[in-house]
């Protein structure tokens, strides 16, 4: 399978730089997640890869070739990059059956009538849709058309296989099936996968690593769970997460003493290296924050929502504003007096330019 290189890739349109300056390696096999808000890049940057779109500056390189230079005026064919796209609406042909559909390209191909039966048995049996080979695509339901659409993408046996928001249109409980038939394929494949999402949960429970933008600009690259546990930045750090980060402005003293909101503590830094003094922003996962009877700290039940596996609690204390999250099914009476304690880790971000400075744990927390 392919290693791809993006070196300096840049796309302008006009003066509005979609994607400024990306440099990314993506490994043979990889689950690649390009990840961010609408209107960051992450479609663009799918579709330079892809041929679809032109690169305004930088090189791309797909399994050692180069099929982008601006420099050097390559510029290869969507057809001729080995790669399979798969769209957002599927775009299946709606006067063909499902078994049309997949051999559909393979007949373009030249393929031979042997060759395409066995190709498209086996992919129906992949995605195990062999019972509905004979249906059109409005008999079937949205996960069948999705499940069509990714063997007729894989097809012809691309290197590469290119998805764009592939679930947003299936409802809750499909899109959870999905990613995890997604997930399975990818290893029965062995293929290498780049796929674009503005959902975080897709991007946590599917990838190897972790593409985060904003802006056009890359912010992050790294295996999701480091991404969420050490994000290099404010920005990656409230877009990882559900509920998001906890962030409260404060400062720090040269003896580690951390006053942020309504409460104080002291920093103990993970890499014995204490960050300068300064005003810095405290980020505090949800779940690091503990309602326990004994706990030093007291807070006011503003609003609960419970889901049966956990909830989440949304609370005041001393006017300050704290989300955390409670395993179990468990509820709390708004307005109602709760102690709470905070464990685990703490980031601390530059409050001006929301850099991460380190992590460590939080001791002695009291009120201020």
């Amino acid at each position: 399978m392919p290693e791809i290189i993006l070196k300096n890739v840049t796309k302008r349109f006009g003066k509005f730089a979609a994607v400024e300056n990306l440099n990314l390696v993506i490994e043979n096999n990889a689950f690649i997640t390009v990840l961010g808000p609408s209107g960051c890049g992450k479609t663009t940057t799918l579709r330079m890869v892809a041929g679809l779109e032109t690169p305004t500056d930088g090189t791309i390189s797909i399994d050692g070739t180069v099929v982008f230079d601006a420099d050097k005026g390559i510029n290869l064919a969507p057809n001729k990059r080995d790669v399979g796209f798969l769209f957002q609406n599927y775009a299946l042909w709606p006067h063909m059956t499902v078994y049309q559909n997949i051999a559909f390209g393979l007949e373009n191909l030249k393929w031979d009538k042997k060759r395409i039966r066995a190709r498209v048995d086996e992919l129906l049996a992949l995605l195990k849709i062999e019972e509905f080979e004979g249906r059109y695509p409005s008999e079937l339901s949205g996960g069948q058309q999705q499940r069509v659409a990714i063997a007729r993408t894989l097809a012809p046996g691309p290197k590469v296989l290119f998805m764009d928001e592939p679930l947003s249109n299936l409802d809750a409980k499909l899109r959870m099936e999905m990613r995890t038939e997604l997930k399975r394929l990818h290893r029965d494949t062995d293929s290498t996968f780049v796929y674009v999402t503005h959902d975080q949960l897709e991007a946590m429970t599917l990838s190897t690593r972790v593409c985060i933008m904003e802006k056009g600009i890359l912010q992050q690259y790294a295996p999701p769970l480091e991404m969420y546990n050490n994000p290099a930045n404010r920005f990656v750090a409230d877009f990882m997460g559900n509920p998001t980060m906890n962030f409260i402005d404060g400062s720090l003293g040269a003896d580690g003493t951390l006053r942020f909101g309504s409460l104080k503590a002291r920093f103990q830094p993970e890499s014995g290296t204490m960050p300068a003094a300064g005003d810095v922003t405290v980020g505090i996962r949800p779940e690091y924050i503990d309602i326990e009877e004994d706990g030093p700290l007291e807070a006011e039940i503003y609003s609960t929502l419970p889901s049966g596996m956990e909830t989440t609690v949304k609370m005041h204390t001393g006017g300050m504003p704290l989300t955390a999250v409670v395993f179990g099914d468990v509820d709390y009476a708004v307005d109602s007096k709760v102690r709470f304690s905070i464990h685990k880790l703490g980031i601390l971000f530059d409050k001006k330019t929301g850099m991460n400075l380190g992590r460590g744990s939080l001791e002695e927390p009291a009120n201020a």
